[in-house]
């Protein structure tokens, strides 16, 4: 588990304004969180994170237009970017002048860490 903390430490210093990096379980309960002291409190609570899963999805599948993979959340001062990749839920906490695309690029670099992670939740 240290392991894959740290390649996600990694990860988090390779894009600028990239906050936080948080892998949680469909509850929000948080599985790997690397976060910098500048992140926001707030927005690293499960009760936050939790309600892309719970709620957010859902209303946005109500939409009629297929499965929900992605959420872009931006706020006056940050960024979120919240990836389902069932049962896990990737979250992204940047400042609001990180690049939007290269945080959502992330994703490939997340694939190994979400994958390992996926197979002992199921499991």
């Amino acid at each position: 588990m240290e392991e894959l903390r740290k390649y996600v430490a990694c990860i988090l210093q390779r894009v600028d304004g990239l906050l936080a990096i948080i892998i949680t379980d469909r509850d929000g309960v948080p599985l790997v969180k690397v976060a910098l002291d500048s992140a926001p409190e707030m927005a690293l609570r499960p009760s936050y994170l939790s309600t892309f899963s719970a709620m957010a999805t859902d209303q946005a599948g109500k939409l009629g237009v297929g499965k929900n993979n992605k959420i872009i959340s931006i706020y006056s001062n940050y960024q979120v970017i919240q990836m389902n990749k069932s049962p896990l839920t990737i979250s992204l906490i940047a400042s609001k002048t990180a690049n939007t695309g290269q945080l959502v690029n992330l994703e490939n670099d997340l694939l190994v860490v979400v994958n390992d992670l996926a197979s002992s939740v199921v499991d």
